[in-house]
């Protein structure tokens, strides 16, 4: 009877569970997952502004005139790929005590748990970087702005009020999904007014198509894929 239950014990120790990422996953290791994925899609294109996206080796570069995207003020850094979180690692970073006692960098260094949340990779997109420094950690929202900061990229940021307008269309499901998501997987508490607005852009832009392919291989890179998207994909 020990020796089954040796036996049993062994066997299930030896099998992953779930729930869990297949193995430690850092921002710096998600980003190089997600190179390589990306580089096997080639026409999908960047977050937000819908840029078509150059590889050269381990590089990513967005085509800025390919989407007819004009920098706002930052040319250099618009001319560079930056892994974007949707949720920003201030919003799920802050509260913990890591962050209180020295900021970002004190949790990369010290906190499992803060690792584990930036370097999940369902939060994680390719975008333009003076984009992805403009959005900063403000909210999203939706006010009927007319977009006139980036050329033809939809993408509104207004810096007084500290929010964000996404461009109309599946980016902003893909946001909704990574938001609930993150909000299931490591109880990251949202506002009754951001989740009812997540809410209902997850119902009028539903996940298809590269959205369900990239859940689904992620979910073989991470081990876990997310609901709000499979259960759409299905």
């Amino acid at each position: 009877m020990r020796f089954i239950s040796s036996l049993a014990l062994t066997l299930l120790a030896g099998l992953p569970l779930l729930s869990a990422p297949l193995h430690a996953q850092t921002f710096r290791e998600a980003k190089q997952d997600l190179v390589k994925l990306y580089r096997s899609q080639p026409a999908v294109t960047t977050f937000y502004c819908g840029c078509d996206i150059d590889y050269q080796g381990k590089k990513m570069s967005p085509d800025l005139a390919s989407c007819g995207y004009e920098p706002r003020k930052q040319a250099k850094r618009a001319a560079r790929i930056e892994w974007e979180h949707v949720v920003p690692a201030w919003e799920f970073g802050h509260q913990l005590q890591c962050w209180q006692d020295g900021g970002r960098k004190n949790c990369e260094k010290s906190s499992p748990e803060f690792n584990k949340m930036e370097g999940d990779m369902h939060n994680l997109f390719p975008a333009i970087g003076e984009v992805n420094g403009d959005r900063a950690n403000y909210r999203f929202s939706d006010w009927n702005g007319k977009p006139d900061q980036y050329g033809q990229c939809q993408m509104l940021v207004d810096f007084k009020d500290r929010r964000v307008q996404p461009p109309k269309g599946p980016v902003r499901g893909q946001i909704a999904r990574a938001y609930l998501y993150m909000s299931q997987q490591y109880g990251l508490r949202l506002a009754a007014q951001q989740r009812k607005l997540f809410e209902a852009w997850d119902r009028q832009y539903p996940a298809e198509g590269w959205e369900c392919e990239r859940n689904r291989r992620i979910g073989t890179l991470q081990g876990n894929t997310n609901p709000f998207i499979e259960k759409q994909c299905q």
